[in-house]
Order: C-alpha cells, then sequence, then structure tokens
C-alpha cells in the first residue's frame, strides 16, 4: 500500500486525479439537499439563543441528588414560566442552571423560594443573575455588524489580490459554510451564546485560509494558459486542486484534533458552558470549511471562468484537437509505448506546473506531420513531429542508424528557400 506522501506526489503530478471539478453538479445536490435542511430548521425550529442575547433571569443552585424535572417544577411553581434547564459542570461541582424570561425583584424572590423548598437547599445558596433585553440586543446587533464587515473586506481583499470572480466564488463558500454551521444548531437545538458568535467568525477566517491557499495553485496553473493550450480552464483547476488536496486534509486533521479534544474535555468535564460552545462550532465549522473548499469554491470558480470568451475558444480548440483521427492514432501509440498523455483534449505529453514547455500542436490536422526531404534535397514521405524530445524517437518509429545524419525540422520559413544554392557570379 502507498505511503499518504506518495499519493500526494502522483496527485502534484497528475500521475492520478480525482475529478472534482468535473463531478461539480453532485457536489452542488448535495450542497443543496443540505442548505435546504438547513433553512426549514432555521424556519421551523429557530435558535436557541442564550441569555447573553435575549435577556432574562439565571438561577443556578448546587444539587447533586436532584433531577431535571424536579428544577423544571421548582421554576414554574414560583412563577418563572417555561424555564431552560441544564446542568453545568459534573461531580461534586455540578449545578444547576435554570434560565427564564425577565423577571421583576418579587418574581425572583418568589423563584428563589420555591427551589430552595423543593430541592431542601438554602436560599442563600440560590446564585440569581439578571440579564437586560437592552443589552442582550446590543450584543446580537455587534455580532452581525462584525459578520458583515467580515464578509465585506474578505470581498475587497480576495478582487485586489486575486479577482472578482475567485472573491465571488470564495464569498458563496463563506455563505455555504455560515448557513450549514447555522442549521445545525437549529437542527440540534444546540445554544448559541456571544462564545458560539467568536468561533464562527474564527472558522470563517479558517475556510477561507484553505480556500485562498488552492486559489493561489489555480492562478499559478491558468498563468498563460489560452496562450500554452495546455488544458481548459476546468482541467488546470482540477490539477490544483489535486495538487493541494493532501495538504487541505492534513491541515484540517491537525486542526481538529485539538477542538475534538476540547470538545470532549469540555463536555464530559465540565459540562454545557463557554468552552464546550467555542468547541462545538468551531468543530461544525471546520469540517464544512474543508468541504467547501475542496467540492464547492474551486467548482464554481471554474464554472465562472469558463463562460469568459477566451475560454470558451480555448475549450472549443481542445475537442476539435481531441477529434482527430491522427492525435487518436498518438495518443494511443504513446500509450503502448507507456509515454504519459497530457491533460484531455491537449495532444501532447503531460506538463506539470513550472515547465516552459508549449503544445507542439494548433489544432490542425495537418500540422500534425511536417514535410521532410532526404539527402539531396529531394522531398520525401512526410514525417511525424517528434513529441517526445531530442534524441528520442516518435514511439513505434524505427531509431535512425549509426552514423546516419537526422534532418532537421524545417520551419515554414525554410520551406519556402530553394533547396539549391545560388552559383555566384
Amino acid at each position: 500500500m502507498s505511503r499518504l506522501g506518495d499519493i500526494g506526489g502522483r496527485l502534484y503530478r497528475g500521475d492520478v486525479s480525482i475529478n472534482f471539478v468535473g463531478r461539480q453538479k453532485l457536489w452542488y445536490t448535495i450542497s443543496g439537499c443540505i442548505l435546504v435542511i438547513a433553512v426549514l430548521a432555521l424556519l421551523i425550529r429557530g435558535l436557541n439563543f442564550s441569555v447573553e442575547f435575549k435577556g432574562g433571569s439565571v438561577f443556578q443552585v448546587r444539587a447533586p441528588n436532584a433531577s431535571i424535572s424536579q428544577v423544571e417544577k421548582a421554576v414554574t411553581d414560583g412563577g418563572g414560566g417555561n424555564p431552560v434547564v441544564q446542568q453545568v459542570g459534573v461531580g461534586s461541582k455540578a449545578q444547576w442552571q435554570a434560565q427564564t424570561a425577565p423577571l421583576t425583584i418579587a418574581q425572583t424572590e418568589h423563584v428563589q423560594d420555591s427551589i430552595a423548598k423543593e430541592l431542601g437547599v438554602n436560599v442563600n445558596s440560590i446564585n440569581t443573575q439578571f440579564v437586560g433585553p437592552t443589552w442582550g440586543s446590543q450584543i446580537s446587533s455587534k455580532a452581525i455588524e462584525a459578520l458583515i464587515a467580515f464578509l465585506i473586506v474578505i470581498v475587497i481583499y480576495l478582487s485586489i489580490a486575486f479577482e472578482w470572480k475567485m472573491a465571488a466564488a470564495a464569498f458563496i463558500a463563506l455563505l455555504h459554510d455560515i448557513l450549514i454551521t447555522v442549521g445545525i444548531y437549529a437542527l440540534a437545538g444546540f445554544q448559541v451564546s456571544p462564545a458560539s458568535v467568536i468561533g464562527l467568525l474564527t472558522i470563517l477566517g479558517y475556510s477561507l485560509y484553505d480556500t485562498v491557499v488552492v486559489f493561489d495553485k489555480v492562478r499559478e496553473n491558468t498563468a498563460g494558459l489560452t496562450t500554452a493550450a495546455r488544458s481548459t480552464y476546468s482541467q488546470a483547476a482540477n490539477l490544483a486542486l489535486n495538487q493541494t488536496l493532501v495538504r487541505s486534509i492534513n491541515t484540517s486533521l491537525i486542526a481538529l484534533l485539538p477542538v475534538t479534544a476540547i470538545l470532549i474535555a469540555g463536555t464530559l468535564l465540565l459540562g454545557t458552558g463557554e468552552l464546550s460552545d467555542l468547541a462545538l462550532v468551531l468543530f461544525v465549522g471546520m469540517l464544512s470549511g474543508t468541504y467547501s473548499s475542496i467540492f464547492i469554491a474551486t467548482p464554481v470558480l471554474a464554472d465562472l471562468k469558463e463562460r469568459e470568451p477566451q475560454y470558451k475558444a480555448l475549450a472549443k480548440r481542445l475537442a476539435a484537437r481531441s477529434a482527430s483521427p491522427r492525435v487518436a492514432k498518438q495518443t494511443a501509440a504513446r500509450a503502448q509505448a507507456g509515454v504519459p498523455a497530457g491533460p484531455a483534449g491537449a495532444g501532447t505529453t503531460a506538463v506539470t506546473p513550472g515547465d516552459q514547455a508549449t503544445d507542439s500542436g494548433t489544432g490542425d490536422d495537418a500540422d500534425l506531420y511536417d514535410d521532410a526531404t532526404g539527402p539531396g534535397g529531394d522531398a520525401g514521405a512526410p514525417a511525424p513531429k517528434s513529441s517526445v524530445g531530442a534524441g528520442r524517437t516518435a514511439p513505434g518509429s524505427r531509431p535512425a542508424a549509426p552514423g546516419s545524419r537526422q534532418q532537421p525540422r524545417r520551419t515554414s520559413a525554410a520551406k519556402r528557400r530553394p533547396n539549391a544554392k545560388k552559383k555566384r557570379r
């Protein structure tokens, strides 16, 4: 079994390739189904905001032998309405926390007396906090303003550093991550706290970082693409995605391991709290961000770029070249000889990033062969072009005899010159 490093090297060289961009309809369908579920969860269930956002009263009491139903009954009997009860901490440090709507001082005292009577604890041991609705609304508005400012700055930066179509593709991927993360919170009923908002902004930066790395490789692979005519834009973008695939997987795994440890430790040892809220949104967001940078951002970019006239013309030219019978015969001869083939439709040997080689053909069938002249200047049979390189023969051809002199390839200008030398007067 090949090691992961060997697989990464083969992906980078193009020896093996996963067609991410060519299967964009499949990824769009999967993401569309997930987004529909997320939107329906938001519309039907809504988000469970913490008391910091909506305001209210919070009662904390240490009663290890009590149950959640007893705490709910005690708060309801005291006039606290329908509370949100959860256990904070574990073991001897476990506490019950009940959140209610904003209460007056008299209502707060009634709830405290009811909790003390129902759970058999001292009234002075009950910790009560009050959060006003005005402060909660300010927190909500500031969080939305921070998110909007973040998205605007990112779009401006990507438009300057790359181009607006890359910025649009990254923006779509970010919206994809936001909707999925928020939808999972609504579907599972997780509580949204200020720590959740901080974690959301963090994972958006992480997702964007991964997308920018892929886009930088796409820009490198597509530089001078219309001139060299090696592959279409989608093929070059897919190669860039394969070249950065192992790096994306390694980065995601390394980032998820400590987040998973924090999530497990925070939930089992400390119970529900700020640490577990932060770790939860990081875990969900990192998974969604890794998925979007691979399956959403680059395919969307390829779809946008393939609509440009120069890339449409390039795709037609490469399609016509690949349909040529002589190109098909030459490609089959290369495959039989063990010479690696280039990108689909190119008709040439594979060109890796950084190579300065250009395509040997121009798309015309006649360009596959040049008229060669034999000794003495007599026109001979057309000789095929060599696509293997200097010092090698084309697949299936007979090597030159020792001591023989191979005629150099004649350019179009040389063909127009007469073979016979003019006599000096």
